[in-house]
């Protein structure tokens, strides 16, 4: 199983499980997030035993090469002093010797593709996990600016902005019949001092009473 194919399984349990208990969406971004950066974390740990790995296999094959050109060397000087037996068993050592390097080998070749393939694994991860986090982003804002057209909506349907909105209309009746009453006396006779004064006294009465309506309605509306 491949990294990418175990991630996607980690991600779709978890997400199964928290839309089962209808998690919040920031929830959901957030897990998917952070599950992407478990794996990165994951996939960079097994680099990096790769690579030691590597540089041990490295330094046995030298070692074993090194070896094998010492049994050469030495079936060389076997056959210049006539010694075709040690020559046969040094070269016997040094086939063997090649034959556990051709064995090394193969599994350099192995290791090499191995950590390829997480290279390429760790640069697509690096960037979905940099994608995710653009979307994540603009997901949560998309999220709180949805959340906020909500309140504000259930805001308007709220009754008691409507019973505040009602108050309103019955004290502008009521003010504009005071003002009616008011302005009764003024057809066809000139206003005297006494009715000016009446006139401020009942507006100030009405204003104080519009005053002391919009606290009580603030308060029940908050």
């Amino acid at each position: 199983m491949s990294i990418f194919s175990r991630f996607n399984d980690i991600i779709n349990s978890n997400l199964n499980a928290m839309l089962d208990k209808a998690e919040h969406p920031e929830k959901i971004i957030r897990l998917v997030v952070q599950e992407m950066e478990d794996t990165l974390v994951e996939v960079r740990t097994s680099a990096a035993r790769t690579i030691a790995d590597q540089k041990t296999l490295n330094r046995r094959l030298d070692r074993l090469r090194d070896e094998a050109r010492e049994w050469e060397q030495k079936a060389e000087l076997a056959v210049r002093k006539d010694r075709e037996d040690l020559a046969r068993a040094a070269l016997a050592e040094k086939t063997s010797l090649y034959n556990v390097i051709r064995k090394l080998e193969d599994e350099m070749t192995e290791i090499d593709d191995q950590l390829e393939r997480l290279n390429e694994d760790i640069a697509r991860l690096q960037a979905k996990l940099t994608e995710a986090k653009v979307r994540q982003k603009s997901l949560l804002m998309r999220n709180e600016a949805v959340n906020n057209r909500l309140k504000t909506r259930d805001r308007l349907n709220d009754k008691r902005i409507d019973d505040a909105m009602s108050k309103f209309d019955h004290l502008e009746q009521k003010m504009d019949h005071l003002e009616g009453k008011v302005e009764v006396y003024d057809l066809g006779q000139e206003r005297t001092l006494v009715d000016e004064f009446a006139e401020l006294e009942a507006q100030d009465s009405v204003e104080k009473e519009l005053e002391a309506l919009r606290k009580r309605v603030g308060k029940e509306v908050s």
